[in-house]
């Protein structure tokens, strides 16, 4: 049964032309049922019936971005954990593709990212984007639109709902999810090699979800927290390559988020790659520390070791 077909069918209840117009078999059979008239008299049983099939749809929802580095395997590992504090508002500092938010679909959250040009993709997003520029996997195309968002950076014109549509498109389009910008702050990602790509352009489902969360592009430090609030951070990795944004994230700044982490006064989450400096971070700052096994490798020379994941929790 498809849950649009019973949700219009809800809206429509009493409107006998209109639910004569519902070809769906099964959603007919429930609203020819006699026990639906006596239900319906109790106002609140179909707002309850659709305020489910309205979460089951939002919660099938994927990241609209494709995003190096997202923790979308992880969301099985913090589920248990968010669950027992999920009337908290999330609060995620390096928000990324949204892999983790969608995946918890948490009631309220703040979400923060220090790349401006993901956040002002959101925004749009939250204010109803609709894409209606040409869409191609082509190469030529490809890189007339990277010349183009990149004259709008030049330009100051980088919250443009224009430069979210191309943001869009590049993300889409270039080579592996990567969002790469030279030290003149140019985004240089190279053409991808997909077959085929499914490109979106109606982001409505997503509004919906977004109206309930507030986003923000800026320091971690700055962000304005309550005692209350459930922490996810997931920083850059502790690798060589940190160039993620203009700024980069060094290790001067994981030494300075795990203690801003370790001040907050609710539950706290960190992922990281475990390497030898983190763990002995994060032990020190007094966090539980759990391992596991990242669907990635270590790299690409053959060695097909899992990499090691650490999950360092605090106030849990």
């Amino acid at each position: 049964m498809n849950d649009e077909t019973l949700i219009s069918a809800i809206n429509n209840f009493g409107d006998q032309s209109s639910l004569n117009k519902v070809e769906e078999p099964g959603v007919k059979k429930i609203f020819d049922h006699p026990l639906v008239d006596i239900a319906a008299a109790d106002g609140s049983f179909f707002a309850k019936l659709k305020e489910q099939l309205t979460i089951k749809r939002l919660a099938l929802l994927k990241p609209p971005l494709k995003w190096a580095g997202g923790k979308r395997w992880l969301v099985s590992d913090l589920k248990p954990i968010w669950e027992k504090h999920n009337r908290r508002r999330l609060v995620e500092p390096f928000c990324g593709g949204l892999a983790v938010t969608l995946g918890l679909m948490p009631k309220q959250a703040l979400l923060n990212d220090i790349n401006s040009h993901l956040v002002n993709f959101f925004y749009w997003v939250k204010e109803g984007l609709y894409i209606d520029i040409p869409l191609e996997n082509d190469q030529h195309f490809y890189y007339n639109y990277r010349k183009r968002f990149n004259r709008l950076l030049e330009e100051g014109k980088h919250n443009t709902i224009e430069a979210a549509k191309l943001f869009y498109y590049l993300n889409r389009t270039g080579y592996n999810g990567l969002c790469r910008f030279n030290k003149t702050g140019g985004f240089n990602v190279p053409f991808g090699s997909y077959k085929k790509i499914n490109y979106l352009r109606d982001f409505s489902n997503y509004r919906e979800v977004f109206r309930r969360w507030e986003f923000k592009s800026e320091d971690f430090e700055a962000l304005s927290l309550d005692d209350d609030d459930f922490i996810y951070a997931d920083p850059p990795y502790d690798v060589e390559f940190t160039q993620y944004s203009k700024q980069g994230f060094n290790w001067a700044d994981q030494v300075r988020l795990g203690r801003w982490l370790a001040g907050h006064a609710g539950p706290v989450v960190l992922s990281n790659q475990a390497t030898g400096r983190i763990k002995e971070l994060y032990r020190e700052l007094g966090f539980k520390l759990i391992f596991l096994d990242a669907p990635r490798m270590i790299s690409c020379d053959g060695n097909r070791t899992p990499a090691k994941e650490v999950l360092a929790m605090k106030n849990i």
